[in-house]
C-alpha cells in the first residue's frame, strides 16, 4: 500500500481478503508510517517507494499518492515487474496516460484506476437495471462533481476541475462499456486569481457534453472544486424510455425512480438504493457500510465527505485482487482508465478554446475503431 493517509481505507480490506496478503506498506514520513504500521501490525515498511519497488515478495501496488505523483509511480512500479491498482486520475497529461497504456502493453502487467463511482451501491443498482431491461432504451445520461477543495493539500488549489473528472465520466461510460470519441466544454465563472496562477485555469465550473463511440447518447457533465456554493455532491441521472434514476440533491436523501407511463403524481418514487455485499467474499463484506476506523474523526475527510464513497472500496479491492489471481484484465483496465481520465483532459483543452470539439486520442479508443 502506497500512501496511507486515504489509503488505509482499504489495509484492513486487503487483511481480510481471502486471495492476498498485505505484505507492505510506504509512506515518506516515518512517523505516521510506524503508527499506520504499528495499528494494523504490518512489519515491513518503506519509506522510500524505490526501495519498495526492488522486493522480490512484492506483487502489485496500490498506489494512494498525490495526484501529481500517480503517473511517474505507476510507471516505475510497472517496469519494476509490479501490477498496480491507482486511484483516479490515471495522470495529468495526455502523454502520460499513453506512456501507462504502451507500458501495460509491453510488460503484459495488469493497470486498474480505482475509481470509486463504478463500484458504489448506487451505480450498481443503476446497472442492474439497466442490465435487467428495467430502464428501456438508453436515452440521455449525466453526472455531476461538486466540492469545496479550500484547504486540502498544496497540489489542489487552482486544479482544473475537469482534470479530476472520473467520479463523473467512469459512470457514464461504465454503464454500457462505452468508449468517448469527442468531446466539448465549457468554463463558467471565475476562481479567485491566487488560484489561477497555479493552473492558469480561471473556470470555477467546467461542463462538457461527450459524443460515445457508436452509439446515439450522449452524456452531460460538470464539475467545480473552489468558488462554487453546493454541499459535496457526486451524482449520477440515467434517463431511459421505460426508467430512469436521479440521484438525491442533498447528501443522505432519498434518490428517485421515475417510470414511464403511470398516472403523472406517481411516475416518481422516491427509493433506497440496496446495498450489494453479498457480491463480495464475507470476511470483507462489512466494509461496505463501515470505514476501516472506528473512530469517525480518524477517517480520511475523502471518506467522510463522499458518504463512504458508496461502499465502494471493497469491491474495488475484490476486483482488482481477483483479476490478478484469474489472470484477467481487471474493470477498467488501463486503456479504458486512459479513455476516462482523457476525457477530463480534452475537456478543460476545450474550455480554454472556447468550446471547441476535441476529438479523444487514438490509443484510448476501441481498438475496432482505430483500425477502420
Amino acid at each position: 500500500m502506497i500512501g496511507l493517509g486515504f489509503g488505509a481505507e482499504f489495509i484492513p480490506i486487503y487483511q481480510r481478503h481471502p486471495q492476498a496478503e498485505l505484505a507492505a506498506i510506504c509512506r515518506r514520513d516515518r512517523t505516521g508510517l510506524d503508527e499506520v504500521g504499528d495499528q494494523f501490525g504490518i512489519d515491513k515498511r518503506y519509506t522510500d517507494y524505490r526501495e519498495l519497488l526492488e522486493d522480490p515478495d512484492i506483487d502489485a501496488v496500490h498506489i494512494n499518492s498525490p495526484i501529481p505523483d500517480h503517473a511517474w509511480m505507476t510507471l516505475e512500479a510497472l517496469e519494476a515487474g509490479k501490477h498496480v491498482a491507482c486511484t483516479v486520475p490515471m495522470a495529468t497529461s495526455i502523454e502520460d496516460c499513453k506512456r501507462i497504456v504502451e507500458a501495460v502493453e509491453r510488460t503484459g502487467l495488469q493497470y486498474m484506476m480505482m475509481e470509486t463511482v463504478v463500484y458504489a451501491r448506487e451505480y450498481l443498482f443503476i446497472k442492474e437495471l439497466y442490465d435487467t431491461g428495467a430502464l428501456g432504451k438508453l436515452q440521455f445520461l449525466q453526472a455531476s462533481h461538486m466540492q469545496d477543495m479550500d484547504g486540502w493539500p498544496d497540489y489542489w488549489p487552482g486544479l482544473p476541475p475537469m482534470w479530476y473528472a472520473t467520479h463523473c465520466v467512469g459512470p457514464m461510460l461504465a454503464l454500457t462499456d462505452a468508449t468517448a470519441e469527442v468531446v466539448s466544454c465549457f468554463g463558467s465563472g471565475t476562481i479567485r486569481e491566487d488560484l489561477i496562477e497555479h493552473y492558469g485555469s480561471p473556470f470555477a465550473v467546467e461542463s462538457a457534453h461527450i459524443k460515445l463511440q457508436d452509439s446515439d447518447v450522449t452524456a452531460r457533465i460538470y464539475r467545480s472544486l473552489f468558488d462554487v456554493a453546493r454541499q459535496y455532491r457526486e451524482s449520477i441521472d440515467v434517463y431511459g424510455s421505460k426508467q430512469a434514476f436521479e440521484w438525491s440533491l442533498i447528501e443522505g436523501g432519498k434518490h428517485v425512480l421515475h417510470t414511464a407511463k403511470k398516472p403523472e403524481p406517481e411516475i416518481p418514487e422516491a427509493i433506497d438504493v440496496p446495498d450489494f455485499a453479498h457480491r463480495l467474499p464475507e470476511p470483507i463484506q462489512r466494509f461496505t457500510t463501515k470505514g476501516v476506523y472506528d473512530a469517525e474523526d480518524e477517517q480520511h475527510l475523502s471518506f467522510t465527505q463522499g458518504a463512504g464513497h458508496g461502499g465502494s472500496h471493497p469491491h474495488l479491492v475484490h476486483e482488482f485482487v481477483s483479476a490478478l489471481a484469474d489472470t484477467r484484465e481487471p474493470f477498467p483496465n488501463a486503456r479504458r482508465s486512459a479513455n476516462w481520465t482523457c476525457v477530463g483532459l480534452c475537456a478543460h483543452e476545450s474550455a480554454l478554446k472556447g468550446g471547441e470539439l476535441v476529438r479523444l486520442p487514438e490509443f484510448t479508443l476501441r481498438q475496432e475503431a482505430v483500425a477502420s
